[in-house]
């Protein structure tokens, strides 16, 4: 760490007073970097946020050892049993600061139609007037850390860099392992290499504009909330959250609102997709880039344990990958982060036992149960619950307390080196060349298991139009379809509809060197309302179908909807799946799909003419070949 000189309380009351007082004379000379404009930037946060010291953090272990330390010292961190999770903590977070908070999201872009009806848009100028009124003062009485990070190998071909400002901790720790942070990114920007800039605070100063002190709580954090995205100055300023993405800045606001704007303006794709290796019993390797929404096992499969002989499964990526055409004209991808930000509950030794042998140690989890051992416990991790926990907010907890013991959307931060099936390329300054690209919601009715696009833009079109089915009254009406487009809704950064265009002119670019597009649905339902298909590591089946339409060892049947396996292609020895439910599988009901249809062509009106015509036209054969 590197740390500039605390401010003395008396200079602190003279500052709350001036708006003269710079940063140097504030904070002593500067001590950070040798690149004036990442130093202006700092000093400019730091006359506006007021903190008492400012850190410019080195990414070492020795580091994150001594904040760890300091936050299990102040009570925001447990210290778990060594024993069963060496160097790992828990953390608690005050219950309104537990998610995503996408209603207090903006896209700040010049224009509104840039940002697109899915998006919630703010006038840059008006916008910037609110962030500056709720930052200033908002670190006052805290320390200020300058993270540094790499998204994606150091230097690498595609990898990108930035700078978090914060005055969280708990976030730097998380940083630390999310992304290749510290001091190697400071040399690469002090020699010229662009970076994004990001700002975040948790909106609870300890002291006020008059000098007087308040005590810190265990979760710092504001009921009011900005995540803002500034796309045009590739920025990003949020506050009052110190939860997930709302704090790790590098996340969702960076690696993918950000990154989709840098993606459009420079020929390339940042997507909301999971990457891996696939190895044949026959040693043949490819590489999948796969975008599912949530709630549609994409961690499970990039974790996949096959079930069928000879077949590897290999991580890359869980959640983001960003793919870029190479000198060869191939599409080539990375996993831009260092980590796995992963929901807990759900996750365990039979859904997705590979999870939890990462999470071993070295691990931060927040709003899990503690066990009275020390361990950790959230639901599905076991089949039995233990006798006793303190559940994610500290109260005692038995399996008749009528409530979760973990919060629903509780979470853990890992290193993604730890991962027992992580690829060994899976660092590739220059990535990996990707064969397929998969799409996949949660349909019970009308999607087939499998499905081949017949080209890169009748692939576009089955990305832009994947949909989940609502499952319960609390998520509207139950079967109304969530749209999704390409898993990335709540994440691109511009308008959606110019999102769907860039991808189709990506693959213009690419041509015949385009990767195969597929889509996938593991939970289409019988009339009973049992699931077909038993999903999990017999998903290995399917991806064995679409690597040996890859290398063209077997065929496919054209249907409206796409090509689709013909009869004994798909590997389904040994499964108990009867020739009724495959039938069912593969069901094309032409009178439900012309309903999806008419619901497509709404959801396409809701972008008022900008929908690109290529996926209007694929829109126009799909009724075409299934009218009677």
């Amino acid at each position: 760490m590197t740390v500039t000189h605390p401010v003395r309380s008396d200079i602190r009351a003279h500052a709350a007073h001036s708006s003269e007082t710079t940063a140097a004379t504030t904070y002593g000379a500067p001590t950070g970097t040798t690149d004036p404009a990442l130093q202006a930037w700092v000093d400019e946060v730091a006359r506006l946020t007021r903190p008492d010291a400012i850190v410019w953090c080195s990414g070492t272990a020795q580091e994150a050892d001594q904040l760890s330390k300091q936050l299990v010292a102040e009570g925001k961190l447990i210290r778990l049993n060594p024993e069963w999770r060496p160097n790992s903590f828990l953390a608690r977070t005050s219950p309104s600061d537990v998610a995503r908070v996408e209603d207090r999201t903006f896209i700040s872009s010049t224009l509104r139609e840039d940002a697109g009806p899915t998006n919630n848009w703010a006038e840059p100028a008006q916008m910037r007037a609110e962030l500056n009124s709720v930052f200033a003062g908002s670190m006052r009485g805290r320390t200020m850390y300058v993270v540094p990070f790499s998204m994606g190998p150091l230097a690498g071909p595609i990898s990108q860099l930035g700078v978090e400002i914060t005055d969280s901790p708990y976030v730097v720790l998380n940083m630390g392992i999310m992304t290749r942070m510290g001091q190697a990114v400071l040399r690469l920007i002090e020699s010229g290499t662009p970076w994004v800039r990001t700002v975040h605070s948790v909106g609870f100063p300890l002291v006020d504009v008059q000098g007087s002190a308040r005590a810190d709580v265990t979760w710092p954090s504001n009921d009011t909330k900005y995540i803002v995205q500034f796309p045009e100055d590739r920025e990003v300023w949020s506050f009052g959250s110190g939860y997930g993405g709302n704090a790790l800045l590098s996340k969702k606001s960076f690696a993918l609102r950000i990154a989709s704007v840098m993606a459009r303006d420079e020929g390339w794709l940042a997507e909301h997709m999971l990457l891996i290796k696939v190895t044949s019993p026959e040693g043949g390797t490819y590489h999948v880039a796969a975008a599912f929404p949530s709630a549609c096992g994409k961690t499970n499969l990039s974790m996949l344990q096959p079930t069928i002989p000879g077949w590897k499964v290999e991580t890359i990526g869980d959640d983001i990958a960003w793919l870029r055409p190479g000198d060869d004209g191939r599409l080539w991808a990375i996993n831009p982060e260092a980590g796995f930000f992963g929901v807990a509950p759900g996750t365990g030794e039979t859904t997705n036992p590979t999870a939890v042998q990462t999470v071993w140690g070295n691990t931060i989890f927040t709003n899990v149960a503690l066990r009275d051992d020390g361990d950790v416990w959230w639901e599905g991790l076991t089949d039995t619950p233990p006798a006793h926990l303190t559940d994610w907010e500290g109260n005692s907890w038995t399996p008749d307390s009528g409530r979760p013991a973990a919060h629903p959307n509780s979470r853990f931060t890992v290193p993604a080196a730890q991962c027992p099936s992580i690829a060994a390329e899976w660092e590739a300054v220059g990535g990996v060349p990707i064969d397929a690209i998969m799409f996949g919601g949660r349909r019970a009715t009308n999607v087939p298991l499998v499905a081949e696009a017949r080209s890169w833009k009748h692939g576009v079109f089955m990305g832009a139009t994947i949909s989940s089915e609502k499952t319960a009254a609390a998520e509207g009406t139950v079967g109304e379809l969530r749209r999704d487009p390409f898993a990335m809704l709540p994440f691109c950064g511009y308008n959606m509809a110019d999102y769907w265009a860039h991808w189709l002119q990506v693959g213009r670019g690419l041509g015949s060197k385009a990767p195969a597009i597929f889509q996938v649905n593991w939970f289409r339902k019988g009339e009973d309302g049992s699931f077909l298909w038993p999903g999990f590591g017999e998903n290995s089946r399917v991806l064995e179908w679409i690597i040996r339409r890859v290398e063209g060892s077997v065929d496919a049947v054209d249907t409206p909807i796409g090509r689709m396996p013909v009869a004994g292609s798909l590997n389904v020895g040994g499964l108990d799946v009867s020739e009724e439910a495959l039938e069912q599988l593969f069901r094309i009901d032409p009178a439900s799909w012309l309903a999806e249809c008419d619901l497509t062509e709404e959801f396409f009106d809701r972008f008022g003419g900008k929908v690109p015509p290529a996926l209007q036209s694929e829109l126009a054969s799909l009724r075409y070949h299934l009218a009677p």
